[in-house]
């Protein structure tokens, strides 16, 4: 190639370079994160069934736990409930444990 072709060539494609101009990255948006579930203090049946009942109420809210599985665990937690105020706390924390066992919470 001529030399003074090449130098027009260049010149072409540092101006075409100048001329093209970068897209800025969209800003990122922060996701906003529910606040964490208020969680009953005490011991006994009572405060570790209204615990996991509140933890399932957030994850629901959130979309961690589907509506139909949600109203599941509720139901079984309303037993364990049930036996609770019934004042048979063994059998009580036996139905929260085996809830949770299903649904794999800890």
């Amino acid at each position: 190639m001529k030399p003074i072709r090449l130098a027009v060539l260049a010149a072409a494609a540092l101006s075409l370079g100048a001329c093209q101009q970068k897209a800025a990255a969209p800003a990122p948006v922060a996701a906003v994160a529910p606040p964490p579930p208020v969680l009953p203090t005490g011991s006994g049946c009572g405060p570790a069934i209204a615990r996991t009942q509140a933890v399932v109420d957030s994850d629901v809210a959130t979309g961690n736990l589907n509506q139909p599985v949600g109203a599941r665990f509720s139901g079984d937690l309303a037993k364990a409930s049930a036996a609770c105020a019934a004042g048979r706390e063994g059998e009580a924390l036996a139905l929260l444990s085996a809830a949770k066992s299903r649904y794999g919470y800890p």
